[in-house]
């Protein structure tokens, strides 16, 4: 662990507070991680702080209808208010060890969870009502990560290995064998269906760097998204078709690790293409693994909610 630590500078901006990480020098306090639930406007930058803990969770999604907030933490399912306010445990049954990998059906009607509670331990794709109940489980094979729904709700995509590789797959949502959509070597992760359908965009290193890819949705003519030095992960295509962001790390660093100085960028598709030149940073925060890995835009298309992160000393307050 380094021994220098994040000190949070505070802005006021017309949505609340903003924070900002600076280093300072060395202290033999211990470092405490704190997760905060952030939205930010995309056409000001505004970032508003949603919920702050002194504990690790990941991954927001935002319910189709704007009220609410699901998110991961220590294995559990949490539903948050978009307002703020205390988060509460969705039941899943038997499966109590839920990683970042969820997301909600287009009809509301149920959650997507990637679990590895089974003997195993390796992870698979369920179903749960997104009131909570009885799981079901979806992948036969392990380990799979769901990541996308089709609009039609028929169809999941998710991210499994296979014979030491991990590729893109679609299950069908009521059950049945895997079909695999990606072959090229290296990794391949982060599958999400475009709204109309159309397209699976997904990331891929198959370049060498991990770059922004889609494919048609039956795997048919891949191609490469994002030309650049950065190492980028995880795209999410606004409800409306007209905006996508995705994770960028810095173009040394290996993997999707967490507490990284990452980028969130935001990219204007335009009659189904995206000018990299017009590519531009919308967020820069200390984060990474657990900050955007599943689909987080508000139902508007106005705003994108993600998880920042602090390493603070622990006699110091969490920032609220």
């Amino acid at each position: 662990m380094r021994s220098a630590f994040a000190f949070i500078l505070l802005f006021v901006s017309a949505g609340g507070v903003l924070p900002a990480q600076t280093s300072s020098s060395s202290s033999d306090a211990k470092l405490v991680l704190h997760s905060s639930l952030e939205t930010v406007e995309i056409a000001s930058g505004e970032r508003y702080v949603v919920y702050t803990a002194a504990s690790h969770f990941e991954a927001p999604n935002w319910s189709h209808d704007g009220r609410d907030f699901y998110f991961n933490s220590e294995g559990r399912i949490l539903r948050l208010p978009v307002e703020g306010g205390t988060p509460t445990t969705i039941d899943t049954g038997s499966a109590t060890h839920c990683n970042n990998d969820h997301g909600i059906s287009p009809d509301s009607k149920w959650l997507a969870i990637s679990d590895g509670s089974q003997a195993d331990g390796e992870s698979s794709v369920y179903i749960v009502p997104i009131a909570g109940g009885a799981t079901r489980r979806v992948t036969q094979n392990s380990p799979s990560y769901w990541h996308g729904w089709s609009p039609d709700g028929k169809t999941l995509a998710f991210v499994g290995r296979r014979n030491g590789e991990f590729d893109i797959y679609e299950i069908p949502f009521a059950g049945g064998d895997e079909a695999r959509l990606t072959t090229a070597k290296g990794l391949d992760d982060g599958p999400e269906y475009s709204p109309d359908g159309k397209y699976i965009y997904f990331n891929s290193e198959r370049t060498g760097h991990m770059q922004i890819w889609r494919m048609h949705a039956d795997g048919s003519q891949q191609e490469q998204i994002t030309f650049d030095d950065s190492n980028d992960w995880f795209a999410h295509i606004s409800p409306d078709g007209k905006w996508m962001v995705f994770l960028a790390y810095g173009s040394d660093v290996v993997g999707h690790p967490p507490n990284k100085d990452v980028q969130l960028r935001l990219a204007r598709i335009v009659d189904d293409k995206i000018d990299n030149a017009k590519i531009t940073v919308l967020v820069k925060l200390f984060g990474g693994q657990g900050t955007i890995n599943v689909p987080s835009w508000s139902p508007d298309s106005t705003k994108v909610a993600f998880v920042s992160y602090q390493l603070l000393p622990s006699d110091k307050p969490a920032i609220k």
